[in-house]
Order: C-alpha cells, then structure tokens, then sequence
C-alpha cells in the first residue's frame, strides 16, 4: 500500500511513520508533505496513493483546502488535535478522523475499515452512491467525541519539593524549547511539564488557545498586540513576555488573526 503523508510537525510525521509501519508493515511512505502548496503539486505529478494519511493544519493553511481545490480520489485518513472539521473532511473521502494523539488500535481500526470498504462485499452492489455516503458519515459522526467533551482543566506542576494545581485559566502560555516544555502562568512563574506541544494541543480548548509555531502555545488573554512583520510575517507581543521573539508565518497569519477575532 503506498501512502502519502501530509503533516508540518516532525516529531508527530516520524511517529505517525512509526505507527503506520507497526499498524500496516507492507505499507511504503510514498513522501512527507508539509504544506497544502506542496501536496497540490505532488499529486499534480504523482499518480494517486493507495492513502493518504493527513493532518489538517499544515503550514500554509488547512489540508481541506487540497481536496477541495484538486480532484483527489485516494482515501484519506486524517489526524488533528480538532474535531471541529469532521464534516468538510467528509468530502474529501474521509476514511477515519484521528483525534491527536493517534494511538495504534486507533490507527489499525482505521486501516480495517479501509479495507473493509475496499472490499467488493463491503456494501451491497443496489445501495446507491447516497445511500453509501450517508452511511459513512453516520458512522464517521458516531466515532467522533461528543460535543460536550471535557478538555483539560488544570495542571499538576513542581514546584520545589512540593506539587501544585494550575488552573487553565492561570495559564498565559507554552514553550517548547531543547525538548522541554515550559508552562508559564500570568504572573510570570515557570513550571516545566510532562508534555509536547501536540499533546498540549489536543488537551486544551481551541476556542482559547492556539498553536502560534513550532515553538509556542498561547492563551488567548496572553496576546497583547500583533506588529507587521517582513515578508508578510506577524510579530506577537505576549504577556508576560518571553525570552525571545514570537513570530508567525505568512502562511499562519490569517488563522491567527481570525482566532483572536473568534
């Protein structure tokens, strides 16, 4: 089976590897696409994969947007920190909707139902194509989680020799630097935590807080002002401020300013 991967994080494009040859050990890894640029030219060129496994924030914008701007008959398996794209990833011959992080079974139920569906008994021969669709997205809808989903509410921190609560509302932002990740209250206190910034991004609200680069997470509160960067970049003033320069891509300022707008 050979399979396309589109995903702008390394470390969650070499796990994702890691689970799909665990999951599937006769699949090949066809390319590792960062950018919706990028994979509307690959598969211009490229005949179509068996799969496409996909993220839906690459770095130049939503994954969607390839399937919506070229036809694209290969199945897809998609893997976000979001649930709030199921139905726009639907069109796009939505196998499956992995929440972030993906686990294994996760991933080889998905690959099942691939095959399942792959199967010429995998629906009857006089259902109609409407009556096919309909029946994946019941069952697409029914995998997700439902609408009133708890996200995380507070975290254990050290603090010394002692162990402190922090609630999310406390919590101004997360950095991720030499593979620690730092939280940082609103008065200016750091704790360092047991997490990644993709598993951070599945854990909270994303109504108030967004993934700014590889580097940062950040309330929504936190934000203070955005100057105009070169080459169409955003510089970001968070408080409290950190150490160094928080800086968005051209290809992720407009998501950034239509998070803050809500």
């Amino acid at each position: 089976m050979n399979v396309l991967l589109l995903e702008d994080e390394y470390p969650a494009a070499e796990r994702l590897q890691r689970l799909l040859l665990e999951a599937c050990p006769e699949a090949h890894l066809l390319a590792v696409l960062d950018s919706v640029a990028g994979a509307l030219k690959w598969l211009a060129t490229n005949p179509a994969p068996d799969l496409i496994l996909s993220d839906i924030q690459l770095a130049d914008g939503l994954s969607l947007e390839v399937f919506e701007q070229a036809v694209v008959r290969s199945p897809v398996i998609f893997t976000t920190a979001y649930d709030a794209y199921a139905i726009r990833a639907f069109k796009a011959n939505s196998v499956d909707y992995l929440l972030k992080p993906v686990k294994l079974a996760e991933l080889q139920a998905a690959l099942t139902k691939l095959r399942e569906w792959r199967s010429p008994v995998a629906a009857p021969q006089t259902a109609s194509v409407a009556d096919d669709r309909a029946q994946r997205l019941e069952r697409l809808l029914d995998s997700l989680p439902r609408p009133d989903r708890q996200y995380k509410t507070r975290f254990l921190v050290r603090s010394g020799e002692q162990l402190l609560p922090v609630s999310v509302g406390q919590i101004a932002w997360f950095q991720s630097r030499h593979e620690n990740t730092t939280l940082v209250v609103t008065d200016g206190r750091r704790f360092v935590v047991d997490y990644t910034l993709e598993q951070l991004e599945s854990l909270l609200d994303p109504s108030q807080f967004f993934r700014l680069n590889r580097q940062f997470i950040a309330q929504l509160p936190a934000v203070q002002r955005l100057h105009p960067h070169f080459n169409g970049k955003l510089l970001l003033d968070l408080h409290p401020a950190p150490t160094e320069e928080v800086l968005i891509s051209r290809e992720k300022a407009n998501a950034v300013k239509q998070w803050l707008e809500g």
